[in-house]
This record gives structure tokens, C-alpha cells and sequence, in this order.
């Protein structure tokens, strides 16, 4: 039960015949729970580094549980804070990585990225690698709805792909299946034998070309606004890794959005997840493809289903109650 707070069983086990017969010598302890005084010591080992317990002179004694349950939860608060400012980190980090390659296209001719100014030259430059594409093509479809007539236009390069034999995957937003051209668009892929998955939220837009180049937007919030293509290694492998991962625990779509085990629904859990990690209202209605107002609509009900009263106490009881994992 406590496996999510860093105790295995031997030791929840241990900690719970501590609580309820003080004082016990090992051995005792090893009959109550049925292991051997050897596993009793390494189980006592772990309530130790878990800071549950405290020497007396005479032996260990377990911290009631209310104490106990204190502290691993103010641990957990500095864990999640510390997950928080490293996700920030990373997002400065990427932001400025994308930006330093961004000024760097116009003043320098490297070979590894090429700068792409608006939504017409994308379209042109993205129509050719399609067509040079011989083995797979990887994308993120994050954010808002396309037009019917941009979905429509797409149909033509896509059936030229899927008839020389190219592998597509796209993973889509789950909000996007409530657009009806979207909807319809996604199906027309299937059919055509593209892979088709869904999640609850994407990290970035983003289009990879025979693991050998991809294209990522220069700014997150705008896909129209230029984009970088790149044929670094670095950026390629990285893009191929996040795009497996994504897929690996993404929704086939026959199988659609559903819900896990805990009964949250896959959007559901995203937020959770997103809400644990620091993420604002408008930043998750941007991963997720929705309206900053429908993240606060989803992140109240689950606040209220938690019976938490901030955000930090909706992950700490996510947690607990085996909604998110405790990492």
C-alpha cells in the first residue's frame, strides 16, 4: 500500500509490527511478519534511510504514523518542487537552445539547420522532404484544429507516401478527435494504413524524416511563425527517443482515449501530471490542445474528486492514492 512513498512491503510490513508491539527484539519482529531475522534487518535498513525510526540505546523504535506520514510527505513536497524547478530548467534550456539556432541560420552556413521564415515556405519545404522520405515519417500533432482545406490539401502528399511503401506515424491530441474535419481527416489516414494514436497532451510540434532530419517550430505557441529544420545528431536522436516514448503509451485509435486502472481518463491523468510538474492552467490547455478555461473546468473537478484544497495537495493525494507514481 505504501510501495508510492518509497516503502516495499517487508518493510511496510516491519513498520506496522514496530507500531504495533514497541520494543520487540528482531527476532520477535522476524515471527510476527513471517521473514527471517537477516530480511528484518535489511527492511529495517530502509525505514531507517526513510527516516521512520530512531535508536534508543536499546534498539530502534518506530515515529508514530502521524509523524511518520509527515514526514515522507514533506520529503515528497521537496521532491516535487525539485522535480519543478528541473522541468523549468530543461524548458529555459530547450527555449534557448532553439533560439541560438535560430540566430545562428541567417549569420552562419551550416549544413545541420536551415531556417524556414513563414507558413507558405514551410508547407513548400515540407512537401519536399516528404517527397524525398523512403522508410518513415514521425509526427506530433499538438494544438489547435487545422482548417478542412489544410487537412484536405494534406490528403494528396500523404497518399503519395503510403503508396511508395513510407511508414506514417502521428500522435493527435485526444482534444482533436472533437473536431469533426480533424476526426474525419484521422480516419481517411487509418484507412489509408497510416498509424494513428492519440494522447492527452503532446510536448512540442514536431515532424522527424527518416530519423535523419526533423523539423521542430522556432516558437511553441505559434507553428506558423518559422520553423528549423535540422540534421544534427543530437537533435534527431533526441526527437526519435521522445517520439518512441510517446508512442509507446500512446491510444490506438480504434482503442480510443479510455481510462486506466484508477478510473481517471488518459486527459485526466495528464493533467494530474502536468498540475504535479508546476504547469499552469494555460500552460496545460496548450499541451493538451484545449482552452485554458476547460484545463481549470478539468483541474477542479479533480481537485474536488481528491478532496484537495491546492494543487500541490491534489498530487500529493494522487500519489497516495495511486492515481500518478511516485518518482
Amino acid at each position: 500500500m505504501l510501495n508510492t512513498l518509497g516503502m516495499d512491503p517487508l518493510a511496510e510490513s516491519l513498520y506496522r509490527a514496530m507500531v504495533a508491539h514497541p520494543g520487540e527484539p528482531i527476532a520477535g519482529l522476524a515471527a510476527l511478519i513471517g521473514a527471517e531475522e537477516a530480511e528484518v534487518e535489511t527492511a529495517l535498513c530502509t525505514l531507517s534511510a526513510l527516516a521512520l525510526t530512531q535508536g534508543d540505546g536499546e534498539g530502534f523504535r518506530a515515529l508514530s504514523p502521524q509523524v511518520a506520514m509527515g514526514m515522507i510527505l514533506a520529503r515528497r513536497k521537496a521532491e516535487l518542487a525539485a522535480a519543478q524547478q528541473k522541468l523549468e530548467e530543461s524548458r529555459v534550456a530547450a527555449t534557448r537552445l532553439i533560439a541560438e539556432c535560430s540566430d545562428l541560420i541567417p549569420a552562419v552556413d551550416d549544413p545541420e539547420f536551415e531556417r524556414l521564415h513563414d507558413a507558405r515556405e514551410i508547407q513548400q519545404r515540407l512537401a519536399a522532404l516528404a517527397s524525398e522520405t523512403v522508410q518513415e515519417i514521425m509526427t506530433f500533432a499538438p494544438g489547435g484544429a487545422h482548417s478542412a482545406e489544410d487537412l484536405a490539401a494534406s490528403r494528396e502528399p500523404n497518399a503519395a507516401l503510403l503508396g511508395r511503401g513510407v511508414r506514417v506515424r502521428t500522435v493527435y491530441v485526444e482534444s482533436g478527435l472533437k473536431h469533426q474535419p480533424t476526426l474525419d481527416h484521422i480516419g481517411w489516414l487509418h484507412a489509408q494504413g497510416a498509424e494513428v494514436r492519440t494522447a492527452a497532451g503532446l510536448p512540442i510540434r514536431m515532424i522527424v524524416f527518416d530519423r535523419r532530419l526533423a523539423v521542430l517550430p522556432v516558437r511553441m505557441s505559434d507553428a506558423r511563425a518559422g520553423a528549423i529544420v535540422t540534421r544534427g545528431e543530437g537533435f534527431v536522436a533526441a526527437g526519435v527517443a521522445l517520439f518512441e516514448a510517446v508512442w509507446a503509451t500512446a491510444s490506438p485509435l480504434a482503442a480510443g482515449p479510455g481510462a486506466d486502472a484508477s478510473g481517471l481518463a488518459a486527459q485526466e491523468a495528464e493533467v494530474l501530471r502536468l498540475l504535479a510538474n508546476g504547469f499552469t492552467d494555460e500552460a496545460v490547455g496548450k499541451r493538451l490542445g484545449v482552452s485554458s478555461r476547460t484545463a481549470r473546468r478539468i483541474t477542479a473537478d479533480l481537485m474536488e474528486r481528491l478532496g484537495a484544497a491546492s494543487r500541490f495537495a491534489a498530487g500529493v493525494r494522487a500519489v497516495q492514492q495511486g492515481w500518478l507514481p511516485a518518482e
